[in-house]
């Protein structure tokens, strides 16, 4: 029989009596495996399998996805191990692809979906889920915006898995005790309505008013089936993102954020402040003097361009001169206060200080502005043109240029491509990532403005501080932290992120800041660790990284 070990169990500091631990699973009795079969053995067979599929990604996130439902420790000790190799596999660019397929692919259960036919009885569906009591993090997506791919309904379950496969492989949250959600309200795709495998509601989406209705009931019913739950809005439609986080940031009862909106903004500022440092450098200019241009004022552009605002206000800038700082683009051009209809969203960054005809042209508004950085979130394959980018070189030293639309397919530059036309001297991020290329015999490291390098850390703090919100300042000391993360060779080599294999290590750095925030602002209820020092909180949060048995 295998031993039990039992261990304490502390509610707010106070003894509740003994648990029995976790345990592995139990290998297969005699006789149900080959003789020769070892953890170790199986380990490379699984590696070697996957890497005979060569450049079929696709392929490649089937065979993971299968081998996570079978043996999920093994796949979660390849994926911490093998970090920049599998997760371009399992998130993006990856799965976009996968999103678009699911449909097609689709094998086996896996999440919770939620449909407007459940109104009414969200509860009692939620109930359903047999790991109620282990949940703490819920990734949830409406599909209605995947990536830069658009609605895609119910397809885009994958999102809500794979970012959830992130939390446990970069902060190390126990798999159990994770929820991916997909909510089904329709679609407005016709080719998802044309698809005969399609696996949502083969209907429109339902009206603002029936979301909201929906969206309560929902939010009602989580508090109350998941009462120790962390929940992340994904991949929500622009307007309904900002609506929704709004609505509930501060009145869910449960602590809610978004990824979209404020893990990217987090994970860009973070960038910037390692980037900017580094342009003013080779410039002279202050750090107040950069300039951000931003192509694409959707939900993701305007959540990063809040955060932006941070690394202002850090230097003393007043919100107003903070904000004059940020200039915004979409597909009618430069975004000033005179245009009739402007939404919503887009107010606040709107231009009061431009009056000549309107500017629609990139390197029109280039030639105005005088960036120092550009950023790109149009998901417009090849916005960042030779010209353009040639232009942001003549006006700095050392152009900041992040083209961070996902997946790489619709990025707006290449690394290769900013390199080339900047003569080596850019400062790079993207969304996605790109491999090392090789310039007058000198090699070059593209930043990754990754999301995971910070939304696993934001999660893991949230949980274990079992916040009832996740507060902006939450969110930008988290980016602070990931900021202040790099180690000397990473900075030496011109690096603005650290190392993807070091993201465990990084996530308990941001983790500790986010909780000592949240003690800060009293939106903490995990008492005891007020009184813990930095030294022992780390180890606290050390000590609940959940590691697979099997040794790589």
């Amino acid at each position: 029989m295998p031993v039990r070990i039992l261990t304490p169990q502390f509610v707010d500091g106070i003894f509740k009596g003994l648990k029995i631990a976790p345990t592995p699973p139990s290998p297969p009795a005699h006789g149900l495996a080959p003789p020769a079969l070892d953890s170790n053995n199986q380990y490379k067979r699984c590696l070697l399998q996957l890497r005979s599929k060569g450049e079929r990604s696709l392929e490649k996130y089937i065979f993971l996805s299968s081998l996570k439902q079978w043996d999920e420790e093994m796949f979660y000790a390849i994926l911490i191990a093998n970090m920049p190799e599998i997760t371009p596999l399992i998130y993006t660019p990856t799965v976009g692809e996968a999103c678009l397929e699911f449909s097609h692919i689709y094998r086996k259960p896996e999440g919770l979906y939620v449909s407007i036919d459940d109104k009414g009885n969200i509860k009692n569906v939620l109930k359903n889920w047999p790991k109620k009591n282990d949940t703490r993090i819920t990734v949830v997506t409406d599909g209605s915006r995947i990536l830069g791919l658009g609605d895609l309904g119910v397809n885009g379950m994958p999102i809500s898995i794979g970012k959830l496969s992130l939390y446990i492989g970069g902060a190390g949250f126990k798999p159990q005790s994770t929820l991916p959600i997909c909510l089904d309200l329709g679609t407005n795709n016709p080719k998802n309505l044309e698809d005969p495998l399609y696996l949502g509601l083969r209907r429109n989406r339902v009206d603002d008013k029936e979301m909201d209705e929906f969206m309560d009931e929902f939010m009602e019913a989580m508090a109350e089936v998941f009462p120790k739950i962390l929940v992340q809005f994904e991949d929500f439609s622009t307007e309904h993102a900002f609506h929704y986080l709004d609505r509930y940031r501060n009145t869910a009862k449960v602590p809610v954020f978004n990824d979209d909106i404020q893990g990217t903004g987090a994970v860009v500022l973070s960038g910037f402040v390692n980037a900017a440092k580094l342009s003013s450098d080779a410039s002279g200019r202050a750090l107040t003097d950069h300039k951000v241009l931003f192509l694409g004022a959707g939900s993701a552009g305007v959540g990063v361009a809040k955060q932006v605002m941070s690394f202002f206000t850090l230097q003393g800038m007043s919100e107003e001169e903070a904000k004059s700082r940020i200039y915004f683009i979409d597909s009618q051009g430069l975004i000033t206060v005179d245009r009739p209809k402007l939404q919503q969203h887009k107010i606040y960054f709107a231009r009061k200080d431009y009056t000549g005809p309107p500017l629609k042209n990139l390197i029109d508004i280039v030639n105005y502005v005088k960036p120092t950085a550009l950023f790109g979130l149009s998901t417009t394959k090849g916005a960042f043109t030779k010209q353009v980018i040639e232009r942001m070189a003549d006006l700095n030293p050392r152009p900041i240029i992040f083209p961070l639309s996902n997946p790489v397919s619709l990025s707006e530059c290449e690394f290769k491509e900013a390199i080339d036309w900047t003569d080596g001297r850019v400062i790079f991020a993207s969304g996605s990532p790109f491999l090392p290329y090789t310039y007058k015999g000198k090699e070059y490291y593209a930043g990754q403005g990754n999301n995971m390098y910070v939304f696993p850390g934001i999660g893991f703090g949230g949980v274990l501080s079992k916040c009832t919100h996740v507060t902006s300042s939450m969110v930008e000391n988290a980016s602070l932290a990931l900021a202040e993360s790099l180690t000397q060779e990473e900075r030496d080599i011109g690096l603005i992120y650290p190392r993807l294999t070091r993201v465990r290590e990084v996530s308990v750095q941001i983790a500790e800041r986010v909780i000592h925030v949240a003690q800060e602002e009293r939106v903490d209820r995990n008492i005891p660790l007020r009184s813990m020092d930095h030294t022992h909180l780390v180890k606290y949060i050390q000590s609940k990284v959940w590691v697979p048995t099997i040794k790589t």
